[in-house]
């Protein structure tokens, strides 16, 4: 197969070569994004968010750096009750205020949202496990049921691989160089996936939405901030909770996730063999996630 190159192929399928049918060419277009609305939090910044489903619980949930709404939404899927999905400050619609940012910040963002939803229950990807983590130090008994999905941070700064993808993630989106981001986003799918319809697909819906939207200077300097100062911040949360981690990926050791589910009281620890969950077991992974929170 060839290396990655932008644009992508005009039908979407993938480039072999040597004679004879390729895989197949064309490939499902992305939904289109439901409408969401701007909401103004306590603390006096506006936060984009979305709202699926009716009745109780209510679950919010908290994406990872550089991503959104569209990349969480998958996680609810099969969840029951209210879904609530939202920007943190600096992505999609959501303010920016002046900067730098640290994970009070974002626990902030996020506490305003599940207290204005009425949330009883929370799940964090990424940065948004960083966060949630943030705010159960303070509150520790603030939601009844808990996921942590690729925690990357807990009392130790992220490492420069993540440091320098900000960056250039960064770089990208202010450049508004679509061939240089593409390069950047492409390194969150598989290898085997990088140069296949459904890798196309998502590359343009991550495309469309940075270009459109961009993303916030003031996410630079997360990378070398941490949400606890220990560990021991979060053993007064006694509610249940699921810690997901992957093998082999070098933005979310499997020692953090370890590391974090050694410090809840009532964590449930599972580990995929390999990275690219969202790719190689995505409805593994779905029905892990609503199995514990429809519990």
């Amino acid at each position: 197969m060839r290396s990655f190159r932008w644009p992508p192929p005009p039908d979407g399928g993938p480039r072999t070569w040597g004679p004879g049918p390729g895989a197949p060419r064309t490939g499902r277009p992305a939904l289109p994004e439901p409408e969401t609305e701007l909401v103004t939090t306590p603390h006096g910044v506006r936060l984009e968010r979305l709202v699926t489903g009716t009745g109780d619980p209510v679950t919010v949930f908290a994406h990872g750096l550089g991503n959104g709404i569209a990349i969480t939404r998958p996680f609810g899927s099969g969840v029951t009750g209210r879904k609530i999905f939202f920007q943190f400050r600096g992505h999609g619609r959501s303010d920016s205020p002046p900067g730098p940012w640290s994970y009070l910040d974002l626990a902030r963002d996020l506490r305003a949202i599940a207290d204005l939803g009425g949330a009883t229950r929370a799940f964090g990807a990424s940065l948004g496990a960083g966060a949630l983590c943030r705010l159960l130090a303070e509150s520790p008994e603030r939601f009844e049921k808990l996921v942590f999905f690729l925690p990357a941070v807990l009392d130790t700064p992220r490492g420069e691989v993540a440091r320098v993808r900000l960056t250039d993630l960064l770089d990208a989106v202010a450049e508004g160089d679509a061939s240089a981001l593409a390069d950047v986003v492409s390194l969150e799918l598989p290898p085997a996936v990088r140069n296949t319809p459904a890798g196309w697909a998502y590359l343009r819906q991550r495309l469309d939405q940075l270009l459109r939207d961009g993303l916030a200077p003031g996410l630079a300097s997360l990378p070398d901030q941490t949400p606890l100062r220990t560990p021991d911040a979060l053993a007064g949360v006694t509610v249940p909770a699921l810690v997901i981690g992957c093998a082999g990926d070098d933005l979310h050791p499997v020692a953090v996730a370890e590391q974090l589910a050694a410090a809840l009281p009532q964590a449930t620890l599972h580990v995929y063999d390999r990275p690219g969950v969202l790719w190689s077991d995505r409805a593994d992974l779905r029905e892990r996630i609503s199995a514990f929170l429809n519990g």
